[in-house]
């Protein structure tokens, strides 16, 4: 079932707007920062309608991952490229992502230092949206005859990972031509197809 359908309805109004809220807030200020009373305020809505809609936070913050999941794979979607061009884009989205004001590190990154039980439902979807990245960089891998896939995926993950760690952490100049010089690097030289 999507994220975007209750029992096959469409998603209320509400619920989008507490989905929205609760983004923006955790974005910007993290997870365990932002409570419940503070998010319907927000919302403009009652508790009794964010409890309708999510029966704990650790649900709502599980929207919240599904959510960002369901941006990033539209966003890659429509890159539309041939395989090693599509990398380099999806990386050079990260350096998009990484240039936002009041960007403060991986969604994803900081939600999984928040929740490390790895049977967490929240730690699960981020768990969901990680294997979907690195199989998405396999295939293209794989469609760009890369000699070892599964590992060349693994160390563009890794990249990826450090990529957005420095982006915020350090914040450099160069992002943009640090991360395609380091996509380069681990891809090497194209491969004739």
């Amino acid at each position: 079932m999507s994220a975007a359908r209750i029992n096959d309805r469409p998603e209320s109004l509400a619920r989008r707007r507490i989905v929205d809220t609760a983004t923006a807030l955790f974005s910007l200020e993290g997870v365990r920062a932002v409570g419940i009373d503070r998010i319907i305020a927000e919302a403009g809505v009652a508790k009794a309608t964010i409890y309708h809609h999510f029966a704990a936070k650790d649900d709502l913050v599980r929207a919240y991952i599904e959510e960002l999941s369901k941006e990033g794979r539209a966003a890659i979607a429509s890159l539309g490229r041939p395989p090693r061009q599509m990398i380099l884009a999806i990386f050079d989205l990260i350096a998009d992502a990484a240039d936002q004001p009041g960007y403060r590190g991986c969604p994803f990154q900081n939600a999984a230092a928040e929740y490390p039980d790895p049977s967490s439902p929240v730690r699960q979807a981020i768990d969901q949206h990680r294997h979907w990245k690195w199989g998405t960089l396999r295939d293209l891998l794989i469609a760009d005859a890369d000699p070892d896939p599964d590992r060349t995926a693994d160390a563009l993950t890794v990249a990826a990972d450090g990529l957005l760690v420095v982006s915020h952490l350090d914040r450099p100049a160069n992002l943009r031509s640090l991360i395609r010089d380091t996509v380069d690097r681990v891809l090497g030289a194209p491969r004739p197809v």
